[in-house]
């Protein structure tokens, strides 16, 4: 019977040995699968989230900016089809220009 419980317990042994093993490998292989993905992300010169969302505020800012402006022309546009009325003056035509003749006497 003592051969038999040694058996039973190198066999856990081995079994324990061998799931700390596989535990181990599988730790090995999450590293380098992250390390590989993260080369890649870098490789591919992608943005952060921080840097997208600071251009995305100024986008923003720009945007409402322009409207702003876009309003404000409207409004001086309006102002100068109405413009500033100009009261009692008149238009004065001025003649053509026509060459002189001198008279000859003689």
């Amino acid at each position: 019977m003592q051969t038999r419980n040694r058996f039973f317990d190198d066999a856990a042994r081995l079994a324990g040995g061998a799931v700390g093993t596989f535990a181990g490998i599988r730790r090995e292989m999450e590293s380098l699968a992250r390390q590989q993905f993260e080369r890649l992300l870098s490789s591919m010169d992608l943005v952060t989230r921080e840097e997208f969302d600071a251009v995305r505020e100024m986008a923003v800012k720009a945007r409402t900016g322009q409207e702003a402006l876009e309003i404000r022309l409207a409004a001086l546009e309006g102002e100068a089809k109405v413009g500033p009325k100009v009261s009692g003056a008149k238009r004065v035509r001025k003649k053509p220009a026509t060459p002189k003749t001198s008279k000859k006497t003689g």
